[in-house]
């Protein structure tokens, strides 16, 4: 094993909660450069909400790459953030796999801690546009500091909430919740007959932890604090309160969203019958206009004040949003750099930006494709939230921290399913999700 792969195990070796699967992914190609006879190996998201769509906007690429270069491209998809990890470890303890990743911006820390991946110089920055080709708050999560990055920025999905005009209007509300605190009051107002004002996706892969981040760095907790976990803290506690309490606490939400999903949570927003979805993206505009409600929502920041309060502290963060998105890695290991980089240029230009946008939603990286979209007026809450979008720390046992945070969640669902859960139950699993994050930030580079 070489210096490299040993290195990148050990950098790994802090994603205990994972099964780590050992067969090698990709790598069908032999040579550099560009031509035919070749495949570039792409690894992406699933896009669950748009599945077809997703799958059409990829022959489309795959097309447009073979006519650029004479090279195939090879797909393959992850579901969830346990499955994204997995897929980097297992290539980087095996030096095989795809050429390029399509990973989210909170997993780039933990791909970059393995020292497995292109870093980013001005050479490889030119061959991409050069970086002002980019949004600059896109870049925030691509390294540590402007000269180790790793991730080119490809698509940016800053999170808010969704509201039914109508139900508001008629419930006698002037205008969307600020607070949380506000939001669980709406949402009592709003849940009447068959109607709940707040729709929740509690079995999604990937949205728990972003309301218990959010919440608690609203408080003032930043989670983690240099090499310090602070999971077991009281800001986390009470985000957990009120998260799980809109089910079982305050009735607001369908008690058939234990078992939902995001698109599944779109899809009942999308009915007609409930006031708020606290937790989308730009995504959602498809399929909500698709909808019962069409012409009867709008777009607005989540709460910026955290549970409790109706005002942040001193020492609160304004996060509207994770800076969340999708990064570009190419692998130090592809026999391909060169086809790969080209494959990066060609999906963060102008017109590939617009084309995934109106195709899927995603918000484009590329700062001239960004500009294009500002007359839409639709757009204004979700251009301010990705303004006011935060990062993650960037640490290498950010993986394991996240899915500790989802693994608390993913614990309560049976006591979700069955209607209460205690303060008591809530901080016994913030004291193990405590132990495993202190654990991976001590072993963590």
């Amino acid at each position: 094993m070489g210096s490299r792969t040993l290195r990148a195990v050990v950098a790994l070796a802090g994603a205990t909660a994972l099964t780590v699967a050992l067969g090698a992914c990709g790598g069908d190609d032999d040579g550099g450069g560009s031509g035919g006879g070749k495949t570039l190996n792409v690894l992406i998201g699933a896009n669950t909400q748009y599945p077809q769509e997703q799958q059409d906007w990829q022959k489309s690429v795959s097309d447009k790459f073979k006519a650029q270069t004479g090279a195939d491209v090879k797909w393959e998809t992850f579901a969830s953030a346990n499955d994204e990890l997995t897929k980097i470890q297992t290539s980087v303890v095996s030096g095989t796999g795809p050429d390029v990743y399509a990973i989210g911006t909170t997993l780039t820390p933990t791909a970059y801690s393995t020292r497995a991946f292109v870093t980013l110089g001005d050479e490889e920055w030119q061959k991409l546009g050069g970086k002002d080709k980019f949004v600059p708050s896109s870049l925030g999560i691509s390294g540590p500091d402007a000269e180790n990055q790793i991730g080119v920025p490809w698509v940016g999905r800053p999170f808010v909430m969704v509201y039914n005009t109508e139900m508001l209007k008629a419930a006698g509300i002037a205008k969307p919740a600020t607070t949380w605190d506000e939001l669980t009051q709406h949402a009592k107002q709003l849940t009447k007959g068959d109607q709940y004002g707040l729709a929740v996706a509690y079995k999604d892969n990937f949205d728990p932890w972003k309301f218990i981040w959010g919440m608690s760095v609203q408080a003032g907790n930043p989670i983690v604090d240099g090499k310090t976990a602070r999971i077991a803290d009281p800001a986390v506690s009470k985000a957990y309160q009120t998260y799980f309490g809109w089910l079982t606490k305050d009735k607001v939400v369908d008690p058939a969203a234990v078992g939902w999903t995001n698109s599944q949570a779109v899809a009942a927003f999308a009915k007609g019958k409930t006031g708020y979805f606290a937790l989308t993206s730009a995504l959602a505009a498809k399929s909500l206009d698709a909808g019962a409600v069409k012409g009867k929502w709008a777009f607005t920041l989540l709460p910026t004040v955290p549970p409790g309060a109706t005002t942040r502290p001193a020492n609160g963060v304004e996060a509207a949003s994770i800076l969340s998105g999708d990064n570009l890695l190419v692998a130090d290991y592809s026999k391909n750099q060169d086809l790969a980089f080209q494959f990066v240029k060609l999906i963060t230009d102008q017109e590939a930006q617009l084309d995934i946008y109106a195709k899927l939603g995603q918000l484009p990286a590329n700062a001239a494709a960004a500009q294009t979209l500002l007359s839409d007026p639709r757009l204004g809450p979700v251009v301010e939230a990705q303004k006011k979008s935060v990062a993650t720390p960037f640490t290498g046992a950010w993986a394991d921290i996240q899915l500790a945070l989802t693994n608390a969640v993913v614990q309560s669902i049976p006591d979700l399913s069955s209607g209460s859960i205690s303060d008591a139950q809530i901080d016994s699993r913030l004291a193990a999700a405590q132990k495993t994050a202190q654990s991976s930030l001590d072993r963590a580079k």
